[in-house]
């Protein structure tokens, strides 16, 4: 395994304007799923004719298999500052969330059965709770939608409490969440740690008793998650299992993708130094773009965050009409809040953060973003933010 070549790789959605002929660079939603780093692609390519075979079988086909997984799991170990038999691959991130912390709360069961979390956890960790019928005690945050340490402790240490959950940095606003504090806050009480936004591109903090990651997030491919597991953690399968060693995942791991994901992972590592600070500029220069604009509130930490990504709200403007709007204009980002058809509820995150939830939209650079990209999208911005509150007669 390799690490990636060097040079920005400019890939994005089919079908957006950008490159503009290419249609790549108009891609701005990398925090959703990030193109497949070379350095996957590569090693996907020469893992399917190796990686095949059934890794639990003795014959030498799956022999090889087993080779290629145990090095994908050592490779992830390595990366994450977790040891190899720590390691579970499973069908995705929010598989590993939920095996995660669900695993902690079965085997905390004669503790209790309350899961304390952040009041920005991502939804994977509050439907989980849910459909295991625990009870969810929601600590808040502040307007930057950090974690209030205080609060923390006071509902860890409470009788009757199973585990507790802080994500490692936000999918929505890009915080970075104080987790070696909480862990520390919570004493006794285990901490699962949802760091699918931030592997990769920040060091996995220490504290967890489990943790989740997902490889579509730093350019592995699709269908892959990462479940870490302490040595020694009272974890207990949640679901049903299967005749596998590891009883961490479900059914036959994707070899081959799960090796893909650790070469991205690898070079993602080995690389970040330097993207980092390029998207961090970039991202600088949307935050001025959009706070520069009227009735628009940039949220999240100006300094404390994850490096690629940016949100920002709009009075008066629909989150999912912007979005639609700045795909005709070519680039491709998401809204985490706006206003379904089907719930017209609004993102529990910036609620939870007491900040404006109408016409949200979260921006996210790739690696191969590039400066005019972005600057295309500060100069049409204000004209589609302008066209669609004139169409509402404002």
């Amino acid at each position: 395994m390799t690490n990636a070549p060097g040079g920005p790789d400019p890939t994005g959605a089919p079908g957006s304007r950008g490159d503009r002929a290419s249609g790549r660079s108009g891609y701005l939603d990398g925090a959703s799923s990030e193109p497949l780093h070379p350095a996957a692609r590569e090693t996907l390519l020469a893992a399917l004719d190796q990686g095949y075979a059934d890794p639990r079988r003795l014959h030498g086909p799956a022999r090889s298999a087993r080779l290629l997984l145990d090095n994908a799991r050592e490779v992830v170990a390595s990366l994450l500052g977790a040891r190899p038999d720590e390691v579970s691959f499973t069908p995705s991130g929010t598989d590993a969330v939920h095996r995660g912390l669900l695993g902690l709360w079965r085997g905390r069961s004669r503790q209790g059965s309350s899961v304390v979390h952040s009041a920005v956890e991502h939804s994977a960790v509050l439907h989980a709770a849910d459909w295991a019928g625990a009870e969810r005690v929601s600590v808040p945050v502040d307007v930057l939608g950090r974690l209030d340490l205080g609060a923390f402790a006071a509902a860890a240490g409470a009788p009757g409490v199973a585990v507790a959950a802080v994500q490692s940095a936000s999918h929505e606003v890009g915080t970075v969440q104080p987790v070696a504090e909480a862990a520390r806050a919570a004493g006794e009480v285990p901490l699962f740690v949802d760091a699918c936004a931030s592997a990769g591109r920040l060091d996995l903090p220490e504290g967890w008793a489990a943790a989740a990651a997902s490889a579509h997030k730093w350019g592995g491919p699709a269908g892959v998650g990462v479940l870490l597991v302490r040595k020694g953690a009272r974890w207990r399968n949640p679901f049903p299992g299967d005749d596998r060693v590891d009883e961490r995942t479900t059914g036959f791991e994707n070899v081959p993708a799960a090796l893909a994901a650790a070469a991205a992972l690898q070079a993602v590592v080995a690389e970040r130094a330097v993207v980092a600070d390029r998207q961090r500029r970039l991202v600088d220069r949307l935050r001025t773009a959009a706070a520069a604009l009227p009735d628009v509130e940039v949220v999240g930490d100006p300094e404390d965050r994850l490096p690629h990504l940016v949100t920002f709200s709009c009075l008066y403007v629909d989150g999912e009409a912007l979005v639609t709007e700045l795909d005709r204009r070519g680039f491709g980002v998401a809204s985490g809040s706006a206003c379904t058809a089907a719930t017209m509820t609004p993102s529990h995150v910036l609620e939870a953060m007491g900040v404006l939830t109408h016409g949200n939209v979260r921006v996210s650079v790739g690696r191969g973003t590039r400066p005019e990209d972005v600057e295309e999208l500060c100069r049409v911005l204000p004209e589609v933010v302008a066209g669609l509150r004139a169409q509402v007669g404002l």
